[in-house]
């Protein structure tokens, strides 16, 4: 018998990854979120730490002060189902920062970039139709 999450080889399965990403406004970051259409809220017992979640996919954000985004800033790379919609749907949104147009990619995906005023980029793909 396997305890719970455990494979037949004894290896602990790996089930979810929450990346947390360095923030230096939550409440900023919270309302770019919520504009990017993540679900948002702050942590119950930590003011500045909040959780965005959109389908599967949950982000931490922590507010820390000596945040440089020149230095201390994030990566992720969210595989979606359409790139062209969520990048459309994120220009209507306004967000700030920087959002490149979608392109082709000699790997298969249709893929864009936005990295936001925090310093974090998001890079965003899906498979070529």
């Amino acid at each position: 018998m396997h305890a719970a999450g455990e494979t037949m080889d004894g290896q602990v399965n790996v089930e979810r990854v929450a990346p947390v990403i360095p923030v230096r406004n939550l409440a900023a970051a919270l309302d770019r979120y919520r504009d990017m259409g993540f679900s948002v809220h702050r942590a119950d017992e930590d003011p500045h730490y909040g959780f965005v979640d959109r389908g599967p996919v949950s982000l931490h954000l922590t507010q820390w002060d000596e945040h440089d985004p020149a230095r201390t800033g994030a990566a992720l790379y969210l595989y979606v189902s359409d790139a062209d919609a969520l990048h459309a749907e994120w220009k209507r949104a306004g967000v700030p920062g920087r959002l490149s147009e979608p392109n082709n990619t000699p790997y298969g995906l249709r893929e864009f970039a936005y990295v936001d005023p925090d310093g974090t980029l998001h890079r965003v793909g899906s498979p070529i139709a």
